[in-house]
C-alpha cells in the first residue's frame, strides 16, 4: 500500500507529486484513498475521520463558530501515457496535476499541518468525480450522509489557476427531432428530408442570443449550441428522422425548472427530450468566511464559467466557491501539468486565510 509519511506531508509540492504517482484513474482509488486515511488518523488534531466507499472525511471538533469545508477529488481521467509523474525546474507533469491532485493535496497538507485553525474544518476528499454523478462520492453523501457536509462555507479545490471562481453555471442537454418520410433518393420528391428540416433548427442557435447575467460583481455568461447531429439511413434513402443534440449552459439565477421551459421555447414546434438538467450555485459570497477568504487571495473573483461540484453544496444551502492552484486549460490532455509556485502560493493563501494570518 502507498504511504504518504510526514515529511511528503508537510511540502504541498511533494505531496502532489506523491498523490499523483498513485495511479486513481476513476473506479481505481481504493490505495490512494486508504493512504489518504492513514493520513489523517494520523493527525492526533482531527477527532473524527470517517470514510464512505472510497470517499474520506476527517473534521476538527474545536468548538469554533464557524465551519468551513475543503473538498477535492481523488480519481482522474484515463491515462494517456502520462503517468507516473515527471518534474522540472517549474512544474509537475503527469496525469491528474492539474485536475485536481494537486488542489487535494493543498487540503490533505492543512489536515496533517494546521492543528488550530480559526474555524472548525471538514477536510472531504471525494472518488468518481470524473464519471457519471450516480457514482460520484460527494453525490453519494449529499444523498446519505448529508451532516457530513454542513459548514458555513465550501472551497473546492478544482483547478482555476489560482483566481477565486465564484458559484458555477448549470447545465442541461437536450435532444431536438426533425421528421420526414423516407423516400428513394431517385425520386426524393416523394418523401420529406428529415435532416434539412433540422436546418430551421440550426438556424435557430446560430441567430440565438446568449444572455450575460452579473450576479454579485461576477459574469456569467449562457450558451446553447449543438454538439452532435444524427440522421440518415442508407445511401440512396431520404431520411425520415434526426436528431439534434444540444447543450444549455445558463446563469445560476435560472433554476433547472426554468431552463427546461427557456429550451422548450426556443425549439416550439419541436419534439424536444430532455436528457438531464443539473442546477448551476449562486456565488455565495455573503457569508463571512467567504470574505475573509477574499481578502487573503487579494483578487476579486470571477463567475465559474462551467459545472462544478460546488452546485452540490449549494444545492445544501451551503455557500461555495472554486479555488485551486491547476490550469484547467490543461485538464484532461496528454499536456496536463501544474506550476510548483502555484502550488505553493496556493497552499500559503488558503493556510493563511484559515489561520489567520
Amino acid at each position: 500500500m502507498a504511504t504518504l509519511d510526514q515529511s511528503v506531508l508537510a511540502d504541498p509540492v511533494a505531496l502532489t507529486r506523491a498523490l499523483v504517482d498513485i495511479e486513481s484513474v476513476s473506479g481505481n482509488e481504493r490505495e490512494i484513498a486508504d493512504a489518504v486515511e492513514v493520513a489523517l488518523r494520523d493527525a492526533k488534531h482531527l477527532a473524527v475521520v470517517e470514510r464512505l466507499g472510497n470517499t474520506v472525511v476527517a473534521r476538527t471538533e474545536l468548538g469554533r463558530p464557524q465551519r468551513v469545508v475543503l473538498a477535492g477529488h481523488l480519481d482522474t481521467v484515463p491515462l494517456a501515457g502520462n503517468w507516473p509523474s515527471t518534474v522540472d525546474s517549474e512544474a509537475i507533469h503527469g496525469c491528474g496535476t492539474s485536475d485536481m491532485k494537486s488542489g487535494t493535496a493543498l487540503a490533505l497538507h492543512l489536515a496533517a499541518t494546521l492543528a488550530e485553525p480559526r474555524y472548525d474544518v471538514t477536510y472531504f476528499f471525494y472518488d468518481c468525480e470524473e464519471v457519471e454523478h450516480a457514482r460520484n462520492g460527494l453525490n453519494l453523501v449529499a444523498r446519505d450522509r448529508p451532516e457530513w457536509l454542513a459548514a458555513d462555507l465550501a472551497i473546492l479545490l478544482e483547478p482555476t489557476y489560482g483566481a477565486v471562481e465564484a458559484g458555477c453555471q448549470g447545465t442541461l442537454r437536450a435532444v431536438v427531432r426533425t421528421a420526414g418520410r423516407r423516400a428513394h433518393s431517385a425520386r426524393s420528391w416523394l418523401g420529406l428530408n428529415a435532416i434539412h428540416a433540422a436546418g430551421d433548427v440550426l438556424r435557430r442557435l446560430s441567430n440565438y442570443e446568449a444572455r450575460q447575467v452579473t450576479i454579485d460583481g461576477c459574469e456569467y455568461h449562457e450558451g446553447l449550441n449543438a454538439v452532435r447531429i444524427a440522421g440518415g439511413v442508407a445511401g440512396n434513402v431520404i431520411p425520415d428522422a434526426c436528431e439534434v443534440q444540444v447543450n444549455f449552459r445558463f446563469a445560476p439565477d435560472r433554476t433547472p425548472e426554468q431552463a427546461v421551459a427557456h429550451v422548450s421555447e426556443v425549439f416550439a414546434g419541436y419534439p424536444v427530450e430532455i436528457l438531464d438538467a443539473e442546477s448551476g450555485a449562486l456565488p455565495g459570497l455573503a457569508a463571512a468566511p467567504a470574505q475573509e477568504f477574499l481578502a487573503a487571495t487579494g483578487q476579486p473573483p470571477a463567475a465559474k464559467l462551467g459545472w462544478t461540484d460546488v452546485a452540490r453544496f449549494a444545492a445544501l444551502g451551503i455557500p461555495a466557491l472554486n479555488y485551486g492552484p491547476g490550469d484547467p486549460n490543461l485538464a484532461h490532455t496528454r499536456e496536463e501539468k501544474v506550476e510548483i509556485a502555484k502550488i505553493a502560493s496556493g497552499a500559503r493563501t488558503l493556510r493563511s486565510w484559515l489561520a489567520g494570518m
